[in-house]
């Protein structure tokens, strides 16, 4: 739904999954839009996670599945994105991701856009991958304020779903959805103020010690430490 989550989720599936090309493209990319979009299009296989930017007007042949992690605010934008695979006579699948308290948003698109869908079993056997995601948010500052950004603006785009009757803010369970994130604790933020979240717990250690890997970054962030001291 937002650029920090293709940029926070890019991060970790390049970490998560080997041997595969993941690649990320977002509204605010600009000029490298076309240029990441004609590399993906080359590759004989591989993973785009991307924002609604991608959802109409293009055509990249043979992709088998696509993965709608977050419901799109608009319902025509989901026929949109689903258009993406089964093109010229192929097969493809689409698959969208649904809260309990979402799934009347199934019947919403079955009448608003002639959409009828099916249930998919879940997964069984899944990894647990929220560990790792944590180790690298604790090994790298660039993870974890990935993950703070990609959450704080989730929330944000969830309260302005088109379909606020479906998807309610006041709804969410926000600890559930911080642990979903890995995030090492809660930020600051309005949506929360007042809130108390006995599900979830932060991470014991000061979180402003968790160093950039990138040496030049950190360099900077500790001179403007030391400028605030």
């Amino acid at each position: 739904s937002t650029c920090a989550c293709v940029e926070y989720y890019g991060k970790a599936l390049e970490s998560l999954i080997k041997q595969v090309k993941i690649m990320c493209i977002h509204g605010k990319m600009k000029h490298k839009r076309n240029k990441i979009f004609t590399e993906f299009r080359k590759l004989p296989g591989g993973i785009l996670v991307c924002t609604d930017v991608m959802a109409r007007g293009i055509d990249i042949p043979e992709v088998h599945w696509v993965l709608q992690y977050d419901p799109p605010s608009n319902a025509s934008a989901f026929v949109h994105r689903c258009g993406r695979t089964a093109r010229i006579g192929n097969v493809g699948s689409a698959l969208v991701f649904l809260l309990p308290m979402e799934e009347s948003y199934v019947n919403f698109l079955s009448i608003n856009q002639k959409c009828p869908m099916q249930e998919m079993k879940p997964q069984r056997n899944v990894l647990d991958l929220l560990p790792k995601l944590k180790s690298m948010a604790l090994a790298d500052r660039a993870v974890f304020e990935k993950g703070m950004k990609a959450f704080v603006s989730y929330i944000q785009a969830y309260a302005k779903h088109e379909c606020n009757l479906i998807f309610r803010i006041k709804d969410l369970d926000f600890a559930s959805l911080a642990k979903g994130f890995a995030l090492l604790k809660m930020p600051k933020m309005p949506e929360l103020r007042g809130k108390c979240f006995s599900d979830f717990i932060p991470v014991t250690i000061n979180t402003d010690t968790i160093p950039f890997k990138d040496k030049n970054r950190e360099k900077q962030r500790q001179k403007q430490l030391e400028q605030q001291r």
